[in-house]
């Protein structure tokens, strides 16, 4: 079922994508659209493609079928438009760096690699730093912070891109309460600048009232448009097979 969701150009659209993992059908005929200035989360059970969504859309992971456009044109060739901060189990945070550098890993783009870092790039990455309240940690090294601390280093970095797409990848796991406020609250601020934000969420609590627009996988699309008609009763019994432990699909 897809539902259909009124909303501005542009958009994302994915047309038809299936992703396999050898003989292991991951993603199947998935065609839905992401639209700006809506905060979107990507909800399901463990295993149903959350994560597989995101990284084939960005060309992380080859994919079987289908395509992805951007304003109409193949997302693919628009990556510099794109901030993308994985998981954080997927990231080194024994490499030395400090929060500084890394938060210019986002302006590396824009600059180009081997090139001194402007004027501009460097008040971008302090801002960045400032608004998710953590410029009194930029000479700190990265392996030296809290899992929310380091999150929202990695939310800083990416707005240091400027970029006009953003995609998470679970950014509240391991989280505390606080980190997680300024998160929602940032990515409503890019949202209502008109920005594609895309988040895959796990958690089917409270926080699941944040966003605007849902989601739901199972390897499948099971649906997907505003938030409280993708949480009907219907939908969430067949995604998660009858097993779910929801705090009010109708209150949301």
């Amino acid at each position: 079922m897809l539902a259909q969701s009124s909303g501005q150009n542009p958009s994302i659209d994915v047309v038809h994508l299936g992703v396999s993992y050898r003989s292991v059908e991951a993603l199947r005929d998935i065609t839905l659209k992401i639209l700006p200035g809506r905060l979107t989360g990507i909800i399901g059970p463990n295993g149903a493609g959350k994560s597989t969504l995101i990284k084939a859309m960005l060309g992380l992971i080859p994919i079987n079928q289908g395509s992805v456009f951007y304003q109409g044109q193949p997302l693919m060739e628009q990556l510099e438009r794109v901030a993308y901060v994985p998981q954080r189990s997927q990231i080194d945070w024994t490499y030395p760096a400090t929060v500084w550098d890394v938060v210019m890993m986002g302006r590396v783009r824009k600059t180009g690699w081997f090139r001194r870092f402007s004027t501009i790039s460097r008040r971008r990455s302090l801002e960045a730093l400032e608004r998710v309240g953590m410029a009194d940690y930029q000479h700190r090294p990265i392996g030296q912070l809290s899992g929310g601390q380091q999150q929202r280093v990695f939310l800083a970095r990416s707005l240091a891109q400027e970029a006009d797409i953003f995609f998470f990848d679970e950014p509240f796991v391991g989280v505390d309460q606080k980190t997680e406020s300024i998160l929602f609250n940032i990515f409503h601020e890019l949202a209502d600048e008109g920005k594609v934000v895309l988040v895959v969420n796990h958690d089917l609590g409270n926080s699941i009232t944040n966003f605007d627009d849902l989601i739901l996988l199972n390897r499948q699309l099971i649906c997907s448009g505003v938030r409280q008609m993708v949480l009907r009763e219907d939908n969430l019994y067949h995604a998660y097979d009858g097993k779910v432990s929801f705090f009010n699909a109708q209150a949301a």
